[in-house]
């Protein structure tokens, strides 16, 4: 029997297992029919809108489902049963949700009766708006204007009817035809009973309201909303309660193979939206809690409803802070017969709305939803268009779990990419993008923001050298022309232009330690000049020109010089003897032979010279540095910039 084998293998291997038996597409072969992405979105926003009668009570039972299991949870850890922790969290919920409703109304029933108070102070302003307009404004004019138009035609309309005669402008001396005169008043009047012309008044009675209809009537439009109320509740006692086995069922149904990545998911979608509905909650008590004792002092009636609607509208995206602030606004111009009111109201909405937006919403919400502001605004959009209002207040909880299931299922990694607030390129990736666009300012700019954490050395070797390594890499495929390569390695050195005045910013313990360190390098016999050059391209010039202003700021004397200087008919003019060191950067891997044969010519140009050949890439450690530089003790390879510096000062 043959003996086996057993070998260890990695968990990440393992992930890169699962991730493969998961959410690889299947083969060609199974039988199973494989639609494009394209058809399949088109279906999911079409299944969307025309079952939003299922969907929308679905959607808000799961909203309040993730919103109150914390609550759920804490009282079953108390020892309460969980039917009676469910029924006792869900009750008070919607009787909380009904008594603001009941507030609100009630409210808005006083309101009602006062406003025919208010008429005289609309009719004011009226006035007041219509007296500021001149004599000869278009609002005048226009009114005069269709004042004679009416004029005119009833003009028109009597002279058709009782034409003059005797000349323009007389009375008819004799009546219309089916009119008699009055003997006592000398007008007109109808002719006898006799007359068959004679009109018959005629009276319109409405029969009595069967109670039937005043019901439907009444009835008709409450129906859709309590349906709805009452599948909510149905739903997210039913979710509540059993809220493992669904759990489960959903686990078993997308990610069976791989129950690690998808409780993940679950767990931080639950989180997300959980907190993001508890922020947004403390967030609209503290905005409209000041408006309604605003209004109060300010004098609005009814402070407590603007308060009460100020609270709920601010959990509808983008509009419902305005809807909020149009109530009292429009109350205060009724109320006041002057215009402080109404400015007064203006004032406070706008700075409890800036303190919300700019202060309390940043520090509270941080990252929480994981949703970019474009995300928010498109998917405030979309959902209004598919659910109506109900979708734009929705949108931000549906949207959440949309990112949530794109950053933890890789065939759903798209919806984190257009959603997410993450970025999505690294650093060096956003870098060469900029250099590539011939954008060197907008670099200089994300490379401040990015030296507020972290020294100049390490941008330098984590971010700009790996830049120029994808320049390297595309040139390599083929599919960056020299055109666009000199616009990198131009751009590249104005970065570096650019960053040159920075400076560090270094704790006192740091700057003791760098000074003896100076002048212990300035007593040493070390290198007086040090020539930095690139090795064979306009990128390696490039990176000669990042390594060589490092140099500079540990005190070297720094000459940039460029690969072209170091052809074979050109390293004759080149002066060496100043120079003690001389550096060459190297960003393609296959430049090994061409780096040993420029060495042997620098070699007979000066034989003094220390020469450190320099190879940046994240392969550079297989390079077997002895076969360019040889056995000479001048002569140096170096793969981090680390080890450059070490062997320059050294």
């Amino acid at each position: 029997m043959p003996s086996e084998t057993v070998r260890e293998v990695s968990p990440r291997a393992v992930e890169r297992v699962s991730q493969k038996s998961i959410y690889a597409p299947a083969p060609a072969d199974d039988g199973r029919m494989q639609f494009p992405p394209i058809i399949v979105a088109i279906a999911v926003v079409a299944a969307l809108y025309f079952a939003r009668d299922i969907f929308v009570p679905l959607a808000l039972a799961l909203l309040l489902t993730f919103a109150l299991s914390p609550l759920v949870t804490q009282l079953h850890r108390f020892g309460v049963p969980k039917i009676l922790s469910v029924v006792s969290v869900v009750l008070t919920a919607f009787i909380a949700i009904f008594l603001f409703a009941t507030i609100v109304v009630g409210q808005l029933t006083v309101l009602a009766q006062n406003l025919p108070s208010y008429q005289y102070n609309i009719e004011a302003k009226i006035r007041t708006i219509k007296d500021a307009q001149s004599g000869n404004g278009i609002f005048d004019r226009g009114a005069r204007m269709f004042k004679r138009l009416n004029e005119e035609i009833g003009r028109s309309d009597e002279v058709e009817r009782f034409p003059p005669r005797d000349g323009a402008g007389a009375q008819a001396q004799h009546p219309p035809e089916n009119v008699a005169p009055d003997n006592q008043a000398g007008s007109p009047s109808p002719l006898g009973k006799d007359n068959p012309d004679k009109p018959v008044p005629v009276e319109i009675r409405n029969p009595a309201p069967d109670p039937l209809q005043v019901l439907q009537t009444v009835a008709a439009p409450l129906i859709q909303p309590l349906a709805t109320i009452g599948i909510v509740v149905v739903f997210v006692i039913f979710m509540l309660l059993r809220r493992e086995d669904l759990r489960d069922r959903f686990i078993r149904l997308v990610g069976a193979s791989d129950i690690h990545r998808t409780t993940t998911a679950l767990h931080d979608a639950g989180k997300r939206v959980g907190q993001y509905l508890l922020m947004q909650l403390v967030i609209n008590i503290c905005f409209g809690v000041p408006i309604g004792i605003g209004l109060w002092l300010i004098g609005i009636p009814n402070p407590m409803l603007w308060g009460l609607l100020a609270i709920a509208l601010r959990f509808v995206p983008y509009i419902g802070p305005f809807i909020a602030a149009s109530f009292p606004l429009m109350l205060a111009l009724a109320v006041d017969p002057g215009w402080m009111l109404l400015l007064w109201t203006a004032a406070l909405f706008i700075v409890l709305e800036l303190i919300s937006n700019n202060v309390m919403e940043p520090v509270l919400y941080g990252s929480r939803t994981g949703l970019s502001p474009v995300a928010i605004l498109l998917a405030a959009i979309v959902w209004t268009w598919i659910w109506g209002p109900i979708g734009l207040l929705l949108s931000t909880p549906l949207t959440v779990c949309l990112v949530v299931l794109g950053r933890h299922v890789p065939r759903f990694e798209f919806l984190d990419v257009l959603l997410g607030n993450e970025p999505v390129l690294s650093p060096q990736q956003q870098l060469y993008q900029r250099l590539l666009s011939g954008d060197p300012d907008e670099a200089t700019e994300k490379a401040e923001d990015y030296l507020q954490s972290s020294a100049i050395a390490d941008y330098y070797a984590s971010v700009a050298v790996p830049a120029l390594s994808l320049a390297e890499h595309d040139r390599g495929r083929g599919v960056l022309d020299a055109p666009r390569r000199s616009r990198v390695a131009q751009s590249m050195m104005r970065l570096v232009e650019n960053l040159s005045e920075h400076q560090d910013v270094e704790g006192e313990d740091d700057e003791d330690q760098v000074e003896p360190a100076k002048s212990k390098r300035s007593k040493s016999e070390g290198p007086r000049t040090i020539i930095s050059a690139g090795g064979r391209g306009d990128l390696d010039d490039a990176a000669a020109v990042i390594i060589g202003d490092i140099l500079e700021r540990r005190d070297f004397e720094v000459r940039d010089i460029t690969h072209d200087e170091l052809e074979a008919v050109n390293i004759a003019k080149l002066d060496l003897a100043d120079a003690g060191a001389i550096y060459i950067s190297y960003l393609n891997m296959s430049s090994v032979a061409h780096a040993r044969y420029l060495v042997r010519r620098i070699r007979r140009r000066n034989a003094r010279i220390k020469i450190i050949v320099g190879f940046w890439a994240d392969d550079a450690g297989g390079i077997d540095g002895e076969k360019i530089v040889g056995s000479s003790r001048n002569c140096h390879f170096a793969s981090t910039v680390e080890a450059a510096i070490k062997h320059v000062a050294g």
